[in-house]
Protein backbone atom coordinates (compact mmCIF):
# COMPACT_ATOMS: atom_id res chain seq x y z
CA UNK A 1 0.00 0.00 0.00
CA UNK A 2 1.31 3.45 -1.32
CA UNK A 3 0.94 5.78 1.42
CA UNK A 4 1.05 9.71 1.02
CA UNK A 5 0.93 12.42 3.56
CA UNK A 6 -2.22 14.98 2.59
CA UNK A 7 -2.57 18.87 3.86
CA UNK A 8 -5.50 18.92 5.87
CA UNK A 9 -5.04 22.29 7.32
CA UNK A 10 -2.68 25.12 8.22
CA UNK A 11 -2.37 27.88 10.34
CA UNK A 12 -0.07 30.62 11.42
CA UNK A 13 0.53 33.65 14.38
CA UNK A 14 2.04 36.50 14.47
CA UNK A 15 2.99 39.04 17.35
CA UNK A 16 0.73 41.78 17.57
CA UNK A 17 3.67 44.11 17.72
CA UNK A 18 4.25 45.59 14.76
CA UNK A 19 7.98 47.22 14.25
CA UNK A 20 8.28 48.94 11.28
CA UNK A 21 11.61 50.37 9.52
CA UNK A 22 11.56 54.10 10.49
CA UNK A 23 10.89 52.73 13.92
CA UNK A 24 14.13 50.69 13.63
CA UNK A 25 15.74 53.96 12.06
CA UNK A 26 15.10 55.78 15.70
CA UNK A 27 17.81 53.48 17.45
CA UNK A 28 19.53 51.89 14.41
CA UNK A 29 22.00 53.64 11.88
CA UNK A 30 19.74 52.96 8.88
CA UNK A 31 17.12 54.21 7.03
CA UNK A 32 13.11 52.44 5.64
CA UNK A 33 15.04 53.60 1.92
CA UNK A 34 18.31 51.13 2.95
CA UNK A 35 16.66 48.44 3.82
CA UNK A 36 13.79 48.23 1.52
CA UNK A 37 16.19 48.81 -1.46
CA UNK A 38 18.16 46.17 -0.32
CA UNK A 39 15.48 43.27 1.43
CA UNK A 40 12.36 44.51 0.16
CA UNK A 41 11.95 44.72 4.02
CA UNK A 42 9.11 47.10 5.22
CA UNK A 43 7.93 45.77 9.17
CA UNK A 44 8.37 43.20 10.87
CA UNK A 45 6.83 41.61 14.03
CA UNK A 46 8.17 41.05 17.64
CA UNK A 47 7.08 39.25 20.33
CA UNK A 48 5.38 40.79 23.09
CA UNK A 49 7.44 40.32 27.14
CA UNK A 50 6.78 36.41 27.67
CA UNK A 51 5.64 35.40 24.38
CA UNK A 52 7.50 32.45 23.44
CA UNK A 53 8.36 30.76 20.83
CA UNK A 54 6.37 27.29 22.40
CA UNK A 55 3.39 29.87 22.61
CA UNK A 56 3.22 31.26 19.06
CA UNK A 57 3.54 27.67 17.98
CA UNK A 58 0.62 26.43 19.96
CA UNK A 59 -1.62 29.46 18.59
CA UNK A 60 -0.34 28.60 14.94
CA UNK A 61 -0.68 24.81 15.56
CA UNK A 62 -4.41 25.03 17.17
CA UNK A 63 -5.43 27.30 13.89
CA UNK A 64 -3.87 24.21 11.64
CA UNK A 65 -5.77 21.82 13.80
CA UNK A 66 -9.21 23.97 13.62
CA UNK A 67 -8.93 24.28 9.86
CA UNK A 68 -8.48 20.43 9.72
CA UNK A 69 -11.40 19.75 11.78
CA UNK A 70 -8.73 18.30 14.02
CA UNK A 71 -8.49 17.75 17.95
CA UNK A 72 -4.61 17.55 19.49
CA UNK A 73 -6.16 13.95 20.71
CA UNK A 74 -6.25 13.08 16.80
CA UNK A 75 -2.71 13.69 16.44
CA UNK A 76 0.31 11.10 16.58
CA UNK A 77 3.52 13.28 16.28
CA UNK A 78 4.54 16.88 16.45
CA UNK A 79 7.63 17.69 14.62
CA UNK A 80 8.79 21.36 15.57
CA UNK A 81 11.46 23.46 13.17
CA UNK A 82 12.61 26.14 15.63
CA UNK A 83 16.38 27.52 16.08
CA UNK A 84 14.84 29.61 18.92
CA UNK A 85 13.52 27.43 21.48
CA UNK A 86 12.00 28.50 24.87
CA UNK A 87 15.00 26.53 26.31
CA UNK A 88 18.13 24.18 25.89
CA UNK A 89 15.82 21.91 26.52
CA UNK A 90 13.50 20.04 26.93
CA UNK A 91 12.01 21.29 23.09
CA UNK A 92 10.06 23.31 21.86
CA UNK A 93 7.85 20.71 20.23
CA UNK A 94 7.36 18.47 23.80
CA UNK A 95 5.97 22.01 25.38
CA UNK A 96 3.51 22.31 22.41
CA UNK A 97 2.48 19.22 22.93
CA UNK A 98 1.87 20.16 26.94
CA UNK A 99 0.24 23.06 25.84
CA UNK A 100 -2.44 21.71 22.96
CA UNK A 101 -3.45 18.32 25.33
CA UNK A 102 -1.86 16.40 23.66
CA UNK A 103 -1.06 12.92 25.81
CA UNK A 104 0.19 10.74 23.56
CA UNK A 105 2.18 10.60 20.60
CA UNK A 106 5.68 11.41 19.80
CA UNK A 107 7.21 15.54 19.71
CA UNK A 108 10.64 16.94 18.83
CA UNK A 109 12.42 19.42 17.86
CA UNK A 110 14.66 19.96 14.34
CA UNK A 111 17.06 22.60 13.70
CA UNK A 112 17.67 23.79 10.40
CA UNK A 113 17.46 27.25 10.79
CA UNK A 114 15.91 29.17 7.64
CA UNK A 115 15.72 26.06 5.72
CA UNK A 116 14.09 24.41 9.15
CA UNK A 117 10.35 23.96 7.75
CA UNK A 118 11.36 22.05 4.85
CA UNK A 119 13.35 19.29 7.11
CA UNK A 120 10.83 19.00 9.33
CA UNK A 121 7.95 18.40 6.27
CA UNK A 122 10.26 16.02 5.29
CA UNK A 123 10.56 13.91 8.18
CA UNK A 124 7.10 13.82 9.30
CA UNK A 125 6.21 12.85 5.82
CA UNK A 126 8.62 10.26 5.49
CA UNK A 127 6.94 8.97 9.51
CA UNK A 128 3.88 9.15 7.77
CA UNK A 129 4.76 7.40 4.59
CA UNK A 130 5.94 4.01 6.51
CA UNK A 131 3.15 4.19 8.53
CA UNK A 132 4.86 5.12 11.83
CA UNK A 133 1.91 7.88 12.38
CA UNK A 134 -0.98 8.70 10.29
CA UNK A 135 -1.51 12.55 11.88
CA UNK A 136 1.27 14.75 12.28
CA UNK A 137 2.06 18.76 13.07
CA UNK A 138 4.31 20.05 11.40
CA UNK A 139 5.25 23.69 13.48
CA UNK A 140 7.72 26.46 12.15
CA UNK A 141 8.68 28.76 14.68
CA UNK A 142 11.05 31.65 15.64
CA UNK A 143 11.83 34.29 18.31
CA UNK A 144 14.49 35.49 16.15
CA UNK A 145 14.45 39.36 17.52
CA UNK A 146 15.62 38.00 21.09
CA UNK A 147 18.79 36.68 19.28
CA UNK A 148 19.89 39.53 16.90
CA UNK A 149 23.10 42.33 18.07
CA UNK A 150 21.40 45.79 17.89
CA UNK A 151 24.79 47.27 17.13
CA UNK A 152 24.93 45.57 13.86
CA UNK A 153 22.99 47.12 11.34
CA UNK A 154 23.48 44.68 8.88
CA UNK A 155 21.67 41.70 10.59
CA UNK A 156 19.49 43.45 13.27
CA UNK A 157 16.81 45.12 10.56
CA UNK A 158 16.48 41.55 8.80
CA UNK A 159 14.33 39.06 11.16
CA UNK A 160 11.23 39.47 12.74
CA UNK A 161 9.49 36.07 14.60
CA UNK A 162 6.10 34.13 14.30
CA UNK A 163 4.79 30.93 13.65
CA UNK A 164 2.99 28.68 11.37
CA UNK A 165 2.03 24.97 11.05
CA UNK A 166 0.47 22.68 9.07
CA UNK A 167 -1.60 18.95 9.67
CA UNK A 168 -0.60 16.16 7.77
CA UNK A 169 -2.57 12.87 7.08
CA UNK A 170 -1.86 10.13 5.77
CA UNK A 171 -4.24 8.78 3.11
CA UNK A 172 -3.96 6.07 0.23
CA UNK A 173 -2.16 7.08 -3.17
CA UNK A 174 -0.90 5.94 -5.86
CA UNK A 175 2.41 7.21 -6.17
CA UNK A 176 1.80 9.75 -9.25
CA UNK A 177 2.14 13.39 -9.31
CA UNK A 178 -1.47 13.59 -9.77
CA UNK A 179 -1.98 13.18 -5.92
CA UNK A 180 -2.39 15.20 -3.19
CA UNK A 181 -0.09 15.84 -0.53
CA UNK A 182 3.74 16.00 -0.50
CA UNK A 183 5.30 14.41 -3.57
CA UNK A 184 8.56 14.94 -2.35
CA UNK A 185 11.17 16.57 -0.24
CA UNK A 186 14.97 17.24 -0.99
CA UNK A 187 17.48 17.89 1.74
CA UNK A 188 21.22 18.97 1.77
CA UNK A 189 23.68 20.52 3.92
CA UNK A 190 27.55 21.68 3.67
CA UNK A 191 29.07 22.18 6.97
CA UNK A 192 32.11 23.74 5.62
CA UNK A 193 30.06 27.07 5.54
CA UNK A 194 29.51 27.49 9.30
CA UNK A 195 31.18 31.03 9.83
CA UNK A 196 28.90 32.48 6.60
CA UNK A 197 25.85 32.07 9.20
CA UNK A 198 25.61 31.21 12.83
CA UNK A 199 25.11 32.60 16.36
CA UNK A 200 28.16 33.20 18.23
CA UNK A 201 26.89 31.52 21.59
CA UNK A 202 25.69 28.24 22.90
CA UNK A 203 25.48 25.86 25.90
CA UNK A 204 28.91 23.63 25.14
CA UNK A 205 30.86 26.86 23.71
CA UNK A 206 29.98 29.64 25.66
CA UNK A 207 27.32 29.12 27.79
CA UNK A 208 25.52 31.98 26.26
CA UNK A 209 22.80 32.76 24.07
CA UNK A 210 24.60 34.40 21.60
CA UNK A 211 24.09 36.79 18.68
CA UNK A 212 23.42 35.98 15.00
CA UNK A 213 26.07 36.65 12.65
CA UNK A 214 25.91 36.52 9.15
CA UNK A 215 28.07 37.17 5.94
CA UNK A 216 25.06 38.70 3.69
CA UNK A 217 26.95 38.61 0.65
CA UNK A 218 28.35 35.58 0.93
CA UNK A 219 24.47 33.79 1.84
CA UNK A 220 23.18 35.52 -0.82
CA UNK A 221 25.93 33.89 -3.47
CA UNK A 222 24.86 30.26 -2.29
CA UNK A 223 21.40 30.96 -1.43
CA UNK A 224 20.61 31.33 -5.23
CA UNK A 225 22.60 28.21 -6.48
CA UNK A 226 22.06 25.95 -3.99
CA UNK A 227 18.48 26.25 -3.70
CA UNK A 228 18.16 26.37 -7.81
CA UNK A 229 19.25 23.31 -7.47
CA UNK A 230 17.01 21.98 -4.82
CA UNK A 231 14.57 22.97 -7.68
CA UNK A 232 15.82 20.98 -10.00
CA UNK A 233 15.74 18.00 -7.99
CA UNK A 234 12.28 18.38 -6.98
CA UNK A 235 11.24 18.72 -10.42
CA UNK A 236 12.94 15.74 -11.84
CA UNK A 237 12.00 13.87 -9.24
CA UNK A 238 8.91 13.96 -10.47
CA UNK A 239 9.18 14.18 -13.68
CA UNK A 240 7.73 17.95 -14.47
CA UNK A 241 8.57 21.10 -15.55
CA UNK A 242 9.14 25.06 -14.24
CA UNK A 243 5.86 25.42 -15.99
CA UNK A 244 3.65 22.73 -14.60
CA UNK A 245 4.15 24.88 -11.13
CA UNK A 246 1.43 27.05 -10.21
CA UNK A 247 3.01 28.32 -6.65
CA UNK A 248 6.52 29.25 -5.53
CA UNK A 249 6.02 29.83 -1.62
CA UNK A 250 9.71 30.27 -1.16
CA UNK A 251 11.53 31.37 2.26
CA UNK A 252 10.96 34.95 2.99
CA UNK A 253 14.69 36.15 3.54
CA UNK A 254 15.47 38.59 0.70
CA UNK A 255 13.26 39.99 -1.63
CA UNK A 256 15.84 39.92 -3.83
CA UNK A 257 16.69 36.48 -3.40
CA UNK A 258 12.75 35.35 -4.28
CA UNK A 259 12.83 37.59 -7.78
CA UNK A 260 15.65 35.28 -8.90
CA UNK A 261 14.06 32.18 -7.95
CA UNK A 262 11.12 33.37 -9.91
CA UNK A 263 12.73 33.92 -12.73
CA UNK A 264 14.60 30.54 -12.88
CA UNK A 265 10.89 29.01 -12.61
CA UNK A 266 9.94 31.98 -15.51
CA UNK A 267 6.86 32.48 -12.73
CA UNK A 268 4.80 35.85 -12.91
CA UNK A 269 5.35 37.90 -9.65
CA UNK A 270 1.46 37.34 -9.20
CA UNK A 271 2.47 33.45 -9.07
CA UNK A 272 5.31 33.89 -6.28
CA UNK A 273 3.49 34.43 -2.71
CA UNK A 274 5.58 37.52 -1.04
CA UNK A 275 5.22 38.23 2.79
CA UNK A 276 8.58 39.44 3.15
CA UNK A 277 7.52 42.83 3.17
CA UNK A 278 5.54 42.51 6.18
CA UNK A 279 6.79 39.93 8.02
CA UNK A 280 10.93 39.92 7.73
CA UNK A 281 12.42 36.74 7.76
CA UNK A 282 11.10 34.69 10.10
CA UNK A 283 13.50 31.90 9.64
CA UNK A 284 11.55 28.64 9.92
CA UNK A 285 8.13 30.33 10.18
CA UNK A 286 8.51 31.57 6.80
CA UNK A 287 7.30 29.41 4.64
CA UNK A 288 4.37 28.35 6.32
CA UNK A 289 3.40 31.59 6.70
CA UNK A 290 3.31 32.49 3.39
CA UNK A 291 1.42 29.22 2.46
CA UNK A 292 -1.46 29.89 5.24
CA UNK A 293 -1.78 33.57 3.77
CA UNK A 294 -2.10 32.40 0.27
CA UNK A 295 -4.53 29.59 1.46
CA UNK A 296 -6.78 32.49 3.71
CA UNK A 297 -7.17 34.51 1.10
CA UNK A 298 -7.96 32.38 -1.99
CA UNK A 299 -4.71 32.26 -3.87
CA UNK A 300 -3.97 28.53 -3.53
CA UNK A 301 -6.34 26.52 -4.47
CA UNK A 302 -7.38 22.67 -4.61
CA UNK A 303 -5.05 20.95 -7.40
CA UNK A 304 -2.40 23.59 -7.27
CA UNK A 305 1.25 22.90 -7.62
CA UNK A 306 3.31 24.56 -4.79
CA UNK A 307 7.37 24.75 -4.53
CA UNK A 308 8.94 26.17 -1.46
CA UNK A 309 12.40 26.02 -1.46
CA UNK A 310 14.92 27.29 1.78
CA UNK A 311 18.19 27.66 2.84
CA UNK A 312 19.63 28.42 6.31
CA UNK A 313 22.75 28.57 8.67
CA UNK A 314 25.15 25.42 8.40
CA UNK A 315 24.99 25.88 5.12
CA UNK A 316 21.26 23.69 5.35
CA UNK A 317 19.26 24.04 2.15
CA UNK A 318 16.30 22.17 0.11
CA UNK A 319 12.91 21.97 -1.01
CA UNK A 320 9.65 20.32 -0.86
CA UNK A 321 7.07 19.87 -3.98
CA UNK A 322 3.18 19.30 -2.88
CA UNK A 323 -0.28 19.63 -4.03
CA UNK A 324 -2.91 21.18 -2.73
Amino acid sequence: MLWRSLVAGCGGYLPARVVTNAELAKTVDTSDEWIQQRTGIQERRFAAEGELTSSMGTRAAQAALDMAGMRAEDIDLIVCATSTPDETFPSAATRIQAQLGMERGAAFDVQAVCAGFVFGLSVADNFLRLGQAKTALVVGAETFSRILDWDDRSTCVLFGDGAGAVVLRAEKGNGSNSDSGVLSTHLYSDGRHHDALYVDGGPSSTGTVGHLRMEGREVFRHAVVRMSEAIDAALEANGLTPGDIDWLVPHQANLRIIEAMARRLNLPRDRVVVTVDRHANTSAASIPLALCEAVADGRVQRGDLIMTEAMGGGFTWGSALLRW
